[in-house]
């Protein structure tokens, strides 16, 4: 059960940094909260795992590799 206070049905957010750490938990939460989360990572693998994860909970998300810093990588 999520903790987040808010209803994120029928929004898209993007999560940087997504695929590990409190990034990884962040799309849970908001996953959990409603959300369609676009999951951006360096690591792709981590990120398609992550969105496996929201996915076989019921949730929707999407990975991407992609570097922030990088205008290029986009």
């Amino acid at each position: 059960m999520s903790n987040c206070k808010y209803n994120f049905k029928d929004k898209v957010v993007l999560v940087t940094g997504g695929g590990s750490g409190i990034g990884r938990e962040c799309v849970i939460e908001l996953a959990e909260a409603g959300a369609t989360v676009v999951i951006v990572d360096l690591n792709l693998s981590h990120a398609e795992e992550v969105a496996n994860s929201v996915r076989g909970s019921g949730g929707q998300a999407i990975a991407i590799q992609a570097d922030v810093a990088d205008e290029a990588s986009g």
